[in-house]
């Protein structure tokens, strides 16, 4: 199935390569903004308004929804959890794929399949655990995709702050002992268009198949990038006392029963 497909957040760094995606396999896509439109989001929403999505739903009139918006910083309640309910709220009737985060586990477990409750131990992971259990509750037709750090395409934040880093440009570390399964930002996209077309409800683990440190990820980045990769600065969360998730890897094995969309390793796909 394709159709028009209402793609919130369609201008950030998924949204935009969800848009492409859905235009190169035959969907008429429709992207949404908040700030300022782009190429790829030219309708106006503020997630956090259930007025304003009654309005843009019945103004686009979507097949499916692509629920890729969220904060705009790590501590928008109001955004990540509320704009989640909201959008489920007005989209009943229409097929919702919302976009989660592995950020909504502490990483004690370290392995975490799709019966793994959230055990968040920050305020982003909190609220993306509450926008989950919104979505769930109120539309439990919904895809609910769990993901883990975006990247691939060059613009991907942990590309970004890698290149900042070498460069200088800002100040930090990225971190030896904080462990992810990064996906590719097309890999995703694809995936969660595949969902969008089909049926599937309930949470699904859509992440890369390479489970990878920060530090590690940023060496690859710098390699592709052809950048020294001895510039990054590293650091250990446990040296730092800091409180945030540390080894989270999420199982894959009903992704690959689901899904046709190859879920490729950050060593293959950031392989130069």
């Amino acid at each position: 199935m394709t159709g028009r497909v209402l793609i919130t957040g369609g201008s950030g760094s998924l949204g935009r390569r969800v848009f492409a995606r859905a235009a190169a396999a035959g969907w008429e896509p429709v992207g949404t903004y908040l700030a300022a439109p782009a190429p790829t989001a030219d309708v106006r929403l503020d997630i956090r308004d259930p007025d304003d999505i009654r309005r843009v739903l019945a103004d686009v009139r979507p097949d499916t929804i692509v629920h890729t918006a969220s904060g705009r910083d790590r501590n928008d309640w109001p955004s990540t959890a509320d704009g989640a309910a909201h959008v489920a709220m007005a989209a009943r009737g229409i097929r919702l794929v919302h976009v989660s985060s592995d950020a909504i586990f502490s990483g004690r477990d370290v392995h975490y399949d799709e019966s793994a409750l959230p055990d968040p131990v920050y305020r982003y992971g909190a609220a993306k655990a509450a926008a989950e259990t919104a979505v769930r509750a109120i539309d439990p037709s919904a895809a609910v995709v769990r993901t883990s750090l975006i990247l691939g395409d060059g613009n991907g934040a942990h590309e970004l702050l890698t290149r900042d880093l070498i460069a200088g440009r800002v100040e930090g570390a990225l971190f030896t002992d904080e462990i992810r399964k990064p996906v590719h930002v097309d890999d995703l996209a694809d995936a969660l268009l595949e969902l969008a077309s089909g049926d599937f409800a309930g949470v699904l683990n859509v992440a890369g198949a390479d489970a990878v440190s920060r530090y590690d990820l940023g060496v690859l980045v710098a390699h592709r990038d052809g950048l020294d990769p001895a510039a990054i600065p590293s650091a250990a969360l446990a040296a730092l006392g800091l409180q945030r998730p540390g080894d989270v890897r999420l199982v894959l094995d009903r992704a690959k029963q689901v899904l046709r969309t190859r879920l490729r390793g950050a060593n293959e796909f950031l392989a130069h």
